[in-house]
């Protein structure tokens, strides 16, 4: 019996060791990353963002934050831990080595009258007969009993005291680690529960693991279906239209399965009037569009109708049903035009270059959706090309409070960021019309908005100038620079009912052939990694240079002091082109932000291939017959304008600075929009 409770408590020490090994140093692991992340005490303070409740940390929110399945997880397998050490430890008491001395209250070779004493004395106290107890009995019959037996017998005594046994030597005992009632099985109660075992620890975890699976099949990496990117890349074309970038984005799979009510019929018809203006409907023909639209597949109506409720501030009349599918379709949104982007910039082109214009309109989607602005706003007007889209992300502003400002000459976006603060809080107090706190709140969502600077240079590694099939290195610092000092922040998104996290793609693009040479996200959010990333690449690159360790430690210290100031490295590598001027620019693109894109234009030059000469040689040759051909390039660099949104009109082009530099390199610091023309 006592072997089988011993072999039953291995088996619990076992499972005790099986859990303890991966789980003490991933919670270890996990307490040291949630000690070393700072408190994200940087998203937007004003009131509209206040009252949207998503930043305010509640219990119940701070419940539901903790109450994630990896931290349930964590804590019912603590619980089972702490549960089995309690266990063993209580069975570990329970079994005793048999210790007649002990057990008597005698020390080690007492003599035998001291022995018959000590044993009438327990016995007066656990007798039968003295103490009708049952464990009193039990412990008189099964311990003092034989502890005198074993004492009072010569050989039982000398075996114990020359062994440690009453029999004598003991042979070699082994257990087994399994509980007690496996042991104990006999017939077809083996049987069944060897099927069990088999069942649970195989069959188990093999269903589970198929399933997961054949979920899984399902998502990429971004949890996003294949079925989506395939209706997306099926979808997109070179010549895509901001407009049209909402008819291929509602076509995602997710979208499609969300559930269609008929009780959504009559609450989508009141929003269809309430949104009508903003579906690019054919006014002259405005029953046969309308019965057109009605035609489209019932999801299709309903994404549709859902994401210009909230473009346009017409949610609040949701039902609550079409309420719950509003709040799933916006926390999809996000990494949906994610892949959107990465799908417009695939390599297709016969060069393998992907598409400038429909990645712009759908980062323009996700900045109109993420600030919830109606598209329609990005249509130039009153002088202003690139709408009043930019103003209407600022709270408390609508039509009327721009039109109000556009007296006083303030038509740009850029031109109320560059005023003072005094001559900005008099302007909306005075003309604007709005209150101290209202201004306020303006103020304080300014002092967010980021401003971009991008240091951009083409080169080939190791040589002079460029040539054609030369593997150019493209090397951009893109800086940001806010007013309250941050560099990570959580963009001004009341309206946004989720999290969103500033993310910004360079594009180096030809505009006037439409193709993207060369894209990366960036993110200012995480700068430990940004450090890593920095130092790693400037070491590449000095180390495939022949610097030296001193070179290239102050190089990589450089490149870290960058980084906490407010930049990040981006690199990349393309083939040099056919032998020319190559007129290029360079896109950052905001997608939760609108106003804040730049870019930067870009001459590249590329010199004609000469297999016989040394590079030197003939970088110096192209350089003088290229004279010439570079002064009439830059007579025509205004002659391509880069893409426009569709809402915009090209009044300012002349307006806006555009930073040309020669021989691939460029250095700009600007804060304007990309300039906007018209598409079609």
């Amino acid at each position: 019996m006592a072997a089988a409770e011993e072999n039953s408590s291995m088996f619990l020490i076992f499972i005790l060791t099986m859990i303890a090994l991966p789980l003490v140093p991933y919670t270890i692991m996990r307490l040291c990353r949630a000690a070393t992340v700072k408190a994200k005490t940087i998203h937007c303070r004003c009131s509209g963002c206040h009252r949207s409740g998503k930043y305010r940390k509640s219990i119940y929110k701070r419940i539901s934050n903790f109450s994630t399945c990896s931290n349930l997880t964590i804590l019912l397998l603590w619980i089972v831990m702490i549960f089995l050490v309690y266990y063993i430890k209580h069975a570990s008491r329970e079994v005793q080595v048999f210790e007649p001395y002990s057990i008597l209250g005698l020390e080690p070779g007492a003599l035998e009258s001291d022995i018959k004493k000590s044993y009438r004395r327990l016995s007066i106290q656990y007798h039968p007969d003295k103490n009708p107890d049952p464990e009193a009995h039990k412990y008189f019959v099964e311990f003092i009993s034989k502890a005198y037996q074993a004492l009072t017998d010569p050989v039982s005594r000398e075996n114990y005291e020359k062994y440690g046994h009453p029999d004598g030597r003991q042979g070699l005992q082994m257990g087994i680690a399994l509980p007690k009632f496996l042991l104990n099985m006999d017939g077809a109660s083996g049987g069944i529960m060897l099927l069990g075992i088999v069942g649970l620890c195989i069959l188990l975890p093999l269903m589970i693991a198929v399933i997961y699976l054949s979920r899984s099949s399902k998502y990429t990496g971004n949890y996003v279906m294949h079925q989506t990117l395939s209706t997306y890349y099926y979808f997109m074309k070179p010549s895509l239209a901001p407009s049209k970038v909402m008819d291929v984005f509602i076509k995602a799979a997710e979208y499609m399965e969300m559930p269609v009510r008929r009780s959504d019929d009559e609450p989508l018809q009141k929003l269809f009037v309430a949104v009508r203006s903003e579906l690019n409907l054919d006014l002259k023909n405005i029953r046969t569009e309308q019965a057109k639209f009605w035609r489209q597949h019932p999801s299709l109506v309903k994404m549709e109708l859902l994401i210009q409720a909230h473009l346009t501030g017409e949610s609040f009349a949701l039902t609550p049903a079409l309420l719950k599918d509003y709040r799933h379709m916006l926390e999809l949104a996000p990494r949906l035009l994610e892949e959107l982007v990465k799908i417009a910039l695939l390599p297709r082109s016969p060069h393998g270059f992907g598409w400038l214009r429909p990645a712009i309109g759908v980062i323009e989607l996700s900045q109109n959706i993420i600030q919830a602005v109606p598209l329609s706003a990005r249509k130039a007007g009153g002088g202003n090309s690139e709408g009043i889209a930019p103003f209407l992300q600022l709270p408390h502003f609508t039509e009327a409070t721009v039109k109000k400002i556009a007296r006083k000459k303030i038509r740009a976006f850029q031109e109320l960021c560059d005023m003072s603060v005094e001559e900005r809080v008099a302007l909306l107090t005075q003309v604007a019309g709005l209150s101290d706190e209202e201004a306020q709140d303006v103020e304080l969502v300014l002092e967010m908005i980021p401003s971009i600077e991008v240091d951009i240079k083409c080169e080939t590694e190791g040589e002079e100038g460029i040539q054609e099939g030369d593997v150019v290195t493209m090397y951009a610092w893109v800086s940001l620079h806010r007013r309250n000092g941050l560099t990570a922040a959580l963009p001004h998104a009341p309206s946004f009912p989720f999290h969103k996290e500033e993310n910004f793609w360079l594009l180096l693009a030809d505009a006037a052939s439409n193709e993207v040479w060369l894209s990366q996200k960036v993110s200012f959010m995480d700068e430990a990694t940004a450090i890593t990333a920095a130092s790693k690449a400037i070491q590449e690159t000095q180390e495939a240079l022949g610097a030296s360790a001193k070179e290239i430690g102050i190089a990589v210290r450089e490149a870290v002091d960058k980084v906490k100031a407010g930049s990040r490295l981006v690199m990349g590598k393309f083939q040099a082109p056919a032998e020319g001027n190559h007129n290029l620019t360079s896109f950052c693109l905001c997608d939760a932000w609108i106003g804040r894109d730049t870019k930067t234009n870009l001459k590249l030059k590329v010199l004609k291939r000469n297999r016989a000469g040394t590079r030197g040689h003939v970088a110096e040759e192209g350089l003088v017959a290229e004279d010439g051909i570079e002064e009439e390039e830059e007579e025509e660099e205004d002659e391509y304008d880069d893409y426009e949104s569709e809402y915009s009109d090209d009044e300012d082009d002349k307006s806006k600075g555009k930073g040309k530099v020669a021989n691939g390199v460029a250095h700009q610091r600007a804060d304007s929009d990309i300039d906007s023309d018209n598409d079609d």
